[in-house]
């Protein structure tokens, strides 16, 4: 299992301090990196900080930035290098799906709110670690996460959808653009049993579970393996790539 020793890589995780980016933290530094947890309240990025030092002994470095503004992404990427010298990976996983009654309930300030943190955001963070990947020459691996939504969208989650089939379009833009040393490549996560299904009714709980071939909601460890993949060498040869962990949904 060597192809997925990560020791003394360096990954940052934006929605590092909850759900699958969570899970994905404590998957990265299990496998030997060190972590830069980034969400916006600092006091939930130290609490998590904490855990993987205790839990793992790798380093970890919290810091607060609202991935939808622009102009703090740059502090982020520059607390990263200040501390560690490099970025191996970086895991765009900050995301957000409010909820509206009907499409005439969707304001502008909503559409542009889901549109900053789920696309643009992404992509200037993406821009910023990736030319820096390039520039020193060791390249690296950018994993960008976004949803089975954005394959199969539906009526109550249109914006959400078009930003992250925007993910799923820049994905396969960046890869060629970040070409040959700079790896980037897309989870596409099904439901899982984040904080974000406790405010599910229990029909809708119900439908997620009954819909994937598996019959269940995946739990948040279970987006690890498809990270990891992407973050090692284990995916040398993988790039522009769209990977599914949705329990086979239909």
């Amino acid at each position: 299992m060597t192809d997925f020793d990560l020791t003394d890589k360096v990954a940052i995780v934006t929605g590092g301090s909850r759900g699958l980016g969570h899970s994905t933290v404590l998957g990265l530094a299990r496998a030997g990196a060190d972590v830069v947890i980034a969400s916006r309240k600092l006091d939930n990025c130290k609490a998590v900080a904490d855990e993987v030092e205790e839990k793992t002994g790798r380093k970890a470095l919290a810091v607060a930035c609202h991935v939808g503004h622009w102009d703090q992404l740059d502090g982020l990427v520059d607390a990263a290098y200040d501390r560690f010298g490099k970025v191996d990976v970086l895991v765009n996983n900050a995301g957000m799906s409010p909820l509206y009654p009907d499409l005439m309930s969707v304001t502008e300030e909503l559409y542009d709110k889901v549109f900053d943190v789920n696309l643009k955001g992404p992509f200037r963070l993406a821009v910023l670690v990736g030319t820096r990947m390039v520039q020193s020459g060791d390249g690296g691996s950018i994993i960008n996460v976004s949803s089975i939504g954005s394959l199969r969208p539906y009526g109550g989650i249109v914006p959400y959808a078009a930003a992250k089939a925007g993910v799923n379009a820049m994905t396969v833009g960046l890869s060629d653009a970040f070409g040959p040393t700079v790896r980037v490549n897309c989870v596409i996560p099904g439901s899982f049993a984040t904080d974000v299904v406790q405010h599910w009714d229990e029909a809708t709980k119900q439908g997620a579970a009954a819909r994937p071939a598996l019959k269940r909601i995946g739990d948040p460890d279970e987006i690890v393996g498809a990270v990891l993949y992407f973050a090692s060498d284990a995916s040398s040869y993988t790039t522009g790539a769209l990977l599914r962990v949705d329990g086979g949904a239909v």
